[in-house]
């Protein structure tokens, strides 16, 4: 069934009216008409099912709303990595947000390949946005996850808003299997956590230091030396395995 993202969407109103890329979508592409059913979800966990009352103007009238219940909650995870190089940075904001992660940090760090101006990274994070409205709309998320703007790494690591257990995939000798850290995340309670994960050159020595002196604990997912997004689908699956209620 086709779905359609409506911010704001007020599911106690006995109708509501879908405009602009949304309607268009659902009209041109989807070919949607009077009498056919869709989901509506506003990005915050609420969705409902509806019926096409209307179609015309370039709008659709919705009607005859069901609110469907909330999806089962899932382990709250933030995903921090460096901007890869090629069209993989698409690839890997629709696979995390497929894997359930409610927040993508781009990074600039030492080794990043990317650099992009002012303008360049605020079309990106336009374009990335959408690839995580589109997986959402695909797999049944409710949530819209927030794509921030990159930043640069020296400015992320010092942030205070972030989960409490921090965790940098790292290629050192001192990092402790993923495994063992997040059963023990589990044991413990722990229901979200933020996963660093660096370039195709890895962190730098600095980097590394930077992390761990601000409480990030080094993890390895294994003796193999991974593509980035392979990490970052290890990681999350990792984390969703662990966590998850």
């Amino acid at each position: 069934m086709h779905r359609c993202y409506l911010p704001a969407a007020d599911f106690s109103s006995p109708t509501l009216t879908l405009e602009g890329e949304e309607a268009h979508h659902a009209l041109r592409v989807m070919r949607l008409r009077t009498g056919d059913e869709c989901e509506v979800f506003d990005g915050t966990g609420h969705a409902a099912r509806a019926r096409i009352l209307t179609s015309g103007g370039g709008r659709l009238m919705l009607g005859d709303l069901r609110p469907l219940p909330p999806m089962l909650p899932v382990a709250e995870m933030t995903l921090a990595l460096a901007i890869p190089k090629g069209g993989n940075m698409e690839l890997i904001v629709q696979k995390a947000v497929e894997l359930g992660v409610q927040r993508i940090i781009p990074l600039v760090t030492e080794r990043t390949i990317v650099r992009l101006n002012a303008r360049e990274a605020a079309a990106k994070t336009t374009k990335w946005q959408r690839t995580a409205l589109e997986a959402c709309k695909q797999c049944g998320v409710n949530t819209l996850p927030v794509v921030e703007v990159p930043q640069h790494y020296t400015e992320f690591i010092r942030r205070t808003d972030m989960p409490e257990l921090k965790l940098v995939c790292a290629i050192l000798p001192e990092a402790i299997p993923a495994r063992k850290v997040l059963e023990d995340a589990r044991s413990a309670g722990r229901q979200g956590t933020l996963l660093l994960i660096g370039p195709e050159g890895d962190f730098s020595p600095a980097e590394y230091a930077a992390a761990m002196q601000h409480g990030f604990a080094p993890i390895s997912l294994g003796p193999i030396i991974l593509r980035v997004e392979t990490a970052v689908f290890m990681a999350l699956s990792f984390a969703r395995y662990a966590l998850d209620k």
